[in-house]
């Protein structure tokens, strides 16, 4: 499944500093049918993070602070953990936490 997954607010900086990536998730090979943000998160640990996961992640969701749209919609308003993804779907995770 393609997605655009984009790292904003310094969390690109957990990705090599690359703000936006193309990526292909192999369902198949994951074993599932339908790719969940749950699903998703556990990928982006594993494939995109390359240092200190633990300021993207806590636990099986994203860290206190850092905001998810996908398609430009808050994914609170999607069912969070459990939102189905698409092809070609668009998924911003964005800091709001910062120095000041």
């Amino acid at each position: 499944m393609q997605l655009t997954l984009e790292f904003g607010g310094g969390l690109e900086l957990l990705c090599n500093s690359v703000k936006i990536h193309q990526v292909n998730v192999d369902t198949q090979a994951e074993g599932m049918k339908l790719l969940t943000m749950k699903h998703l998160l556990s990928w982006v640990r594993t494939n995109l993070i390359k240092e200190r996961p633990e300021m993207f992640m806590k636990g099986d969701t994203v860290r206190p602070g850092v905001l998810v749209l996908i398609n430009d919609c808050d994914w609170e308003l999607s069912g969070q953990l459990e939102t189905v993804l698409e092809e070609k779907d668009v998924v911003v995770f964005i800091s709001t936490l910062h120095g000041g």
